[in-house]
């Protein structure tokens, strides 16, 4: 545990996954063709809570939806890439733009195509419904399943780490 929040504490960019992770990994087609999301309200506090702490945040989606478009805005994420098809090549690129070493960085992953990423940070996270192999290749695995408190799970894991989790807590008690 101890390496683990040494790992989390150094951490200055949290990458996350879409689909499976901010996400439960279900797709909802509408009958005029449109795709719809569904995410997890506390999900969504954690990564306020990560923002307001000054940990940046990205996402990097292989799929493209408005909905997603519009989660991102409404939490005021600043780095989105939806549509990726080679995760590697963006974390590459946000890596050198914002000027941050791996092992600062983390990466919320479920499926194989999270692994070229996980694989090189600092801190690989998957899901708790995630798929074994990715299990296996990660640092630690979220109590809760993807779409379902899971990035939460992550975002006070960092807090925690920081020693900001309690203080941040005890602002809601005023």
């Amino acid at each position: 545990m101890q390496d683990l929040l040494s790992r989390a504490a150094l951490i200055q960019l949290v990458i996350f996954d879409v689909d499976g992770v901010l996400t439960d990994g279900r797709l909802y087609f509408g009958d005029d063709g449109n795709t719809f999301n569904a995410f997890y309200s506390r999900d969504g506090h954690g990564i306020r809570m990560l923002l307001d702490a000054g940990i940046e945040i990205a996402i990097i989606s292989g799929r493209h939806t408005d909905s997603v478009e519009r989660r991102i805005n409404d939490l005021g994420i600043r780095y989105a890439y939806l549509g990726v098809r080679n995760k590697l090549k963006v974390f590459e690129q946000l890596k050198i733009s914002l000027n941050i070493s791996t092992e600062k960085i983390a990466y919320v992953g479920d499926d194989l195509i999270d692994l070229p990423v996980m694989i090189r940070v600092g801190l690989a996270i998957s899901v708790q419904d995630a798929d074994p192999f990715v299990t296996s290749r990660s640092h630690w695995q979220t109590p809760h399943r993807g779409g379902c408190g899971a990035a939460r799970d992550v975002c006070e894991l960092l807090l925690e780490s920081r020693g900001q989790l309690s203080k941040m807590r005890r602002h809601y008690l005023q």
